[in-house]
Order: C-alpha cells, then sequence, then structure tokens
C-alpha cells in the first residue's frame, strides 16, 4: 500500500508541473488555463488524500500493536 500511495503522490506531483507549464499568467481563468488550474487543484487533493491514507495506516498500525 506504501508504494502504491508513493506512485500516486508523484504521478500527481508530474501532472501539477506539467499543468503549470500550462498556465498562462496574463489570462489565468480562460481557454486551457483554466483547464491547467482545474488540474492542479485535483492532483492536490489526490496527494492530500495519500497523505491522509498513509497517516490512517499508521494509526491503525500502532493500535493493532497495542491490543
Amino acid at each position: 500500500m506504501k508504494i502504491l500511495t508513493v506512485i500516486i503522490s508523484v504521478a500527481a506531483l508530474a501532472l501539477i508541473v506539467f499543468n503549470f507549464t500550462k498556465v498562462n499568467f496574463e489570462a489565468p481563468f480562460e481557454g486551457e488555463s483554466i483547464i491547467a488550474l482545474i488540474t492542479i487543484l485535483a492532483a492536490l487533493c489526490a496527494i492530500v488524500m495519500m497523505l491522509i491514507l498513509r497517516v490512517s495506516k499508521r494509526i491503525e498500525e500502532k493500535v493493532k500493536q497495542h491490543r
């Protein structure tokens, strides 16, 4: 599970970098720029969800150890 979360996080980071190059900073809310911004936001959400998953797995392991 840890490897999968790392792979998904790295893929999301790559999407952020790629879409950052697509943003037109003179008109960020028009055309392809808005799509790039939405994709950047979605990738950030994916990273946050993977971090939450990792933390919840750590908590689950600690709870199992103390039983």
